[in-house]
């Protein structure tokens, strides 16, 4: 029977999962061992993908996935096929002399709280995110514990140390070759064996770990039992009990890794190297290949020659990259060749899942041992199941959805009015006082018309901004982003991109450049490139202030939500054609599974909400005070001077020549020339065309509702951000998907706008 059989509410225990590569690899990361129980909680409103639980867990797979793993619902069919490995242990710590700065690497699975242990502990105001993937870069911050200054480096969420995602080479190559003093492996403790898959990993790599037992009050209310201090002496690291929303545990752990650092080789019984008996065959294969690995003084200073033999064994492509380099890598493939041969012939397994199934025999072990038994109280999910049945119900969950982002433009442009008249008036106030209490002059002109009219068309924006990114913060802050990803996953894949893609397009409404940064966390390189080719089309917060200012000023009232609806589902359903032309006839490759971790909701406190957003605000006022600050004095300037000095109109000055020699291009779509410098201010970003458009016109504008919607529709597609494009060439690796962004967009705004104006104008 295949997973895929099985129906909402059924349960299984697996017995073998299928297929191979990275696929494979995943799956079994992910806790779908065989001997493990696995229930099927819900289908998606499309009934595709399927939510499923296991060790704790819940994650969702595609059907076509789930084919591949065979399960039985008789448990008599599993018995005896998981047994736990006896632990073998050396003990080895080299003395490290103690100094007074101590770098820390966190470490952890996504949802673990990491990144929330990092903000606790350093002050910093890191993304803090209920969905796998929001930190996609390290991020640095520090603090002072007893004398020592820890620097703290916050490595991306990562289920293992494969190579499968982005994420999980970027944690590799810091720990291999920026190596911290002591490592902080931060541990859903509400879902220990399979966080503890990772600590498995770090033990191969011979690194300083302390492990944070994280959300232990989740556990405690659950009525778990566990003995820390066996089960910390038995992995050979200290574990300490926490909870990042309180900040408890936080000083015991800032002392156990204190500890640690100073700790000798033989200090306690707690801080011993293990090693996982991985079985005989694979044992022996290790040491075999261990001996040509020693050889080379550089490879065995540089890395652990037993993880290093493991990775070999798993057939990792980063690991026989760095051997193939080597004299002796003929013989270290047929010692690999021999070992994997020997190993399948005595396990019926390819040596990649004997080494997982070693490692979780080595965790249950280590559990059964330390007394860890799963309390009967209502589980962590209790309240996330009562959820999901209406968020992500078959019927309710798209409906559910839409209206959630409806409800959310709304109130963004309706709530958010009173307080931009507030702000407007005052910008109106502060113009007239400045143009009364000074004399005629450019200084006056370059006050009132330049900065105060440009920065002011702009700053006014500011409430509906920060009510956006409330809204965009407590939906990824409380879990739901993932529940979107579950329910947009078949209609994403019928668009040629993975679920995955379905929240850095969200967060595009935010802003494009941290989006684009979060493809990091689709696996695929070809639905990543997509992700970010389509990425310019979501209407990110530089272009409301844009749309704010022309559909107040050109549409009644009761008609602007439904013109600024219009202007993000233009873009949705552009990106949908767009990724689709894409992926079947530009971008090529193969697709890869939509396994995506579920996590339960976890509402974040007021605070944390409010310093989120109040964050994103600082980065906008920082703008106005910086490139938006000069730009509307260079327009302002470009405006008042001509080739003779003061010009004596708009038209015979330097942005007005301009202007005029590019107005042609932009006749189809019924624009004047000042439409046309505004768009070219743009490039820059998006805020400088409202600037631009204060300080040219005025507040008088003198063109159609025909005209203005075609600019909406112009502002909407074209020419991202110069940041924007310098994301998409960074995370893509090639200007010539930067450029060739920066292209289509162009050109497709202006066909798009020409059509509109001209269809326009037959019937008005």
């Amino acid at each position: 029977m295949r997973l895929s059989d099985l129906k909402t509410g059924d349960e299984a225990f697996i017995i073998k999962v299928k297929g191979h590569g990275g696929f494979r690899k995943r799956i079994v990361e992910m806790g779908f061992i065989k001997g493990q129980r696995v229930d099927v909680l819900q289908s998606a409103p499309l009934q595709d993908p399927v939510k499923y639980k296991v060790m704790g867990y819940e994650v969702s797979l595609r059907r076509q996935e789930a084919e591949q793993i065979e399960v039985s619902q008789d448990e008599r069919d599993v018995a005896g096929i998981s047994e736990p490995q006896n632990v073998a242990s050396t003990a080895h710590y080299a003395k490290h002399s103690a100094r007074h700065t101590i770098n820390v690497a966190l470490v952890g699975n996504p949802n673990c709280g990491k990144t929330s242990l990092f903000n606790f502990a350093s002050g910093a105001h890191e993304r803090v995110g209920n969905y796998s993937g929001v930190t996609v870069d390290a991020k640095e911050g520090y603090a002072d514990f007893e004398g020592y200054h820890l620097k703290l480096i916050d490595l991306p969420g990562t289920y293992s140390l494969s190579v499968y995602s982005p994420e999980e080479l970027y944690v590799r190559k810091q720990l291999v070759e920026d190596t911290p003093d002591v490592i902080i492996n931060v541990i859903d403790s509400s879902n220990i064996e399979r966080n503890l898959y990772l600590t498995t990993q770090l033990m191969d790599m011979h690194l300083r770990v302390v492990c944070a037992l994280n959300m232990f009050d989740e556990t405690e209310r659950r009525g778990d039992s566990l003995n820390i201090d066996m089960l910390s002496s038995l992995m050979g690291m200290p574990m300490v009990p926490t909870s990042f929303k309180t900040g408890r545990g936080l000083e015991a752990l800032m002392r156990e890794v204190i500890h640690i650092f100073e700790s000798q080789e033989g200090h306690d019984n707690y801080y011993r190297h293990i090693h996982i008996n991985h079985g005989h065959e694979i044992e022996d294969g290790i040491v075999n290949i261990q001996k040509f690995l020693k050889g080379n003084d550089l490879l065995r200073l540089r890395y652990s020659t037993r993880w290093l033999a493991l990775k070999l064994l798993e057939n990792d492509k980063e690991a026989w990259r760095v051997v193939d380099e080597l004299p002796e890598a003929h013989q270290i493939r047929e010692a690999c060749v021999l070992a994997s041969r020997r190993v399948k012939e005595e396990t019926g397994d390819d040596a990649e899942t004997a080494i997982m199934d070693a490692k979780y025999g080595f965790i249950r072990g280590a559990l059964q041992e330390a007394g860890y038994k799963v309390g009967q109280q209502d589980s962590t999910y209790h309240v996330t199941h009562k959820l999901d049945a209406l968020v992500t119900n078959r019927w309710l969950g798209f409906p559910f959805f839409f209206a959630l982002l409806f409800l959310m433009f709304e109130v963004t442009f309706t709530l958010g009015q009173y307080p931009m008249d507030w702000i407007d008036a005052g910008v109106g106030w502060l113009g007239d006082f400045v143009s009364r209490s000074m004399a005629d002059g450019p200084l006056k002109a370059m006050l009132v018309d330049g900065i105060i009219g440009g920065v002011g068309a702009v700053i006014v924006f500011l409430p509906q901004i920060l009510i956006l990114y409330t809204f965009i913060s407590l939906m990824e802050d409380c879990g739901y982003m993932a529940r979107a990803a579950f329910i947009m996953d078949k209609l994403m894949h019928g668009m040629g991109l993975h679920g995955k893609s379905f929240i850095p397009l969200i967060m595009g409404f935010g802003c494009n450049v941290p989006a684009v940064m979060a493809t990091r966390t689709v696996e695929s390189r070809r639905s990543r490139l997509i992700t970010m080719l389509v990425l310019p089309m979501m209407s990110c917060s530089a272009r409301l202030p844009i749309y704010i200012m022309i559909t107040g000023a050109f549409f009644a009232a009761k008609y602007q939500s439904l013109v600024m609806i219009s202007l993000y589902a233009i873009g949705i359903v552009f990106s949908v054609l767009i990724a689709r032309i894409l992926s079947k006839w530009v971008v090529k490759g193969d697709d890869t599974p939509f396994v995506m971790e579920l996590p339960p909701y976890r509402f974040p406190t007021a605070k944390a909400i409010f310093r989120h957003t109040w964050e994103k605000g600082k980065q906008y006022l920082k703008k106005m005070g910086g490139v938006i600050l000069v730009a509307s004095i260079i327009v302002w300037a470009l405006g008042y001077f001509g080739t003779m000095g003061v010009a004596p109109s708009l038209e015979q000055s330097f942005i007005g020549m301009l202007g005029k020699a590019i107005e042609p291009i932009f006749l189809p779509q019924g624009f004047d020339w000042r439409i046309d410098v505004s768009l070219l201010a743009g490039v820059g970003a998006k805020e400088i065309v409202a600037s631009t458009m204060g300080v040219l016109y005025g507040g008088e504008y003198n063109f159609s509702p025909l005209t203005a919607y075609c600019l909406l529709l112009f502002v909407l597609i074209y020419f991202p951000c110069i940041a924007t494009i310098v994301a998409i060439r960074n995370e893509s690796g090639s200007w010539r998907w930067a450029s060739f962004a920066a292209l289509y967009t162009t050109l497709l705004a202006w066909i798009v706008s020409a059509v509109v104006y001209q269809i326009g104008s037959l019937f008005l």
